[in-house]
């Protein structure tokens, strides 16, 4: 079974993000969106645009998004087949997080890693 295909998002957290989301708009050039974040076109080896996009985005401290973790920032990992992944994590004596989703933007469940750092695991919907 093929793990991780790619990086679907880096996400992280911040005490001022109105004002953190300006430095990057201002000083690296990245089109933050009013949703608070930006979504960047992938390419292949040829510069040709590639189905798929990675999202970064920047989130108010208290969220409580990367609840259990304690770290100011969570990765979303792209894979093929998520349930699949999560019972493979499970008999291999990771701690995943019980609750998944499944959505319009696809499926997505967690893992701990041994830092204690939130993973986020996504699944794509069909054609992404």
């Amino acid at each position: 079974m093929k793990r991780v295909t790619g990086i679907g998002g880096i996400f992280f957290n911040a005490k001022d993000p109105a004002a953190l989301r300006a430095w990057y708009r201002n000083h690296l050039g990245i089109d933050v969106q009013d949703w608070g974040g930006a979504a960047f076109s992938w390419a292949d080896g040829a510069g040709q645009p590639a189905a798929g996009t990675t999202v970064w985005s920047i989130n108010a401290g208290d969220s409580g998004l990367f609840s259990p973790s304690r770290a100011g920032f969570m990765i979303n990992y792209r894979v093929e087949d998520l349930a699949a992944l999560l019972q493979a994590l499970r008999d291999e004596g990771c701690e995943v997080l019980e609750k998944t989703e499944d959505g319009e933007y696809g499926k997505f469940g967690w893992v701990m890693d041994p830092e204690g750092n939130k993973v986020e695991l996504w699944q794509p919907p069909p054609g992404q």
